[in-house]
């Protein structure tokens, strides 16, 4: 690659940049396919076992054994939670031998999760709220 922002001298099994980083925020007026589309993931976050799942998942890496006892659920309810998140692509998941490793596929999820929590928490202890 030369010093131009990586578009010359590419081989091919270099992957491509971004030419801009994605965005945190994005200035949509939610049409139909967008609010179906944000509908179908707070359905997924509607069930506290997928929930707490998806928290446990902000921390990092995790496979069934571990968010089954993180959670406190069975390991059958657990693998079929974490196969609807999977399915709805809320997560990822990889191998590492035997084990099927899971992670939250993107930013936007984890930090949704974690605001929601959060908004929980004021609710719950009384706290203020804040912008």
């Amino acid at each position: 690659m030369t010093g131009t922002g990586g578009r010359a001298d590419r081989t091919a099994h270099t992957p491509a940049v971004p030419e801009t980083a994605p965005s945190l925020h994005h200035s949509v007026d939610p049409d139909a396919a967008h609010l179906q589309a944000a509908t179908e993931v707070f359905a997924m976050l509607a069930d506290p076992t997928r929930l707490g799942l998806l928290w446990h998942l902000t921390n990092g890496e995790s496979d069934v054994s571990a968010l089954t006892d993180a959670v406190g659920a069975s390991r059958t309810a657990v693998s079929q939670h974490l196969a609807k998140l999977r399915f709805t692509g809320l997560v990822d998941t990889r191998r590492e031998g035997r084990r099927v490793v899971y992670r939250i596929r993107d930013g936007h999820v984890a930090r949704l999760v974690l605001e929601g929590l959060n908004h929980a928490d004021h609710r719950i202890t009384g706290e203020p709220t804040h912008d």
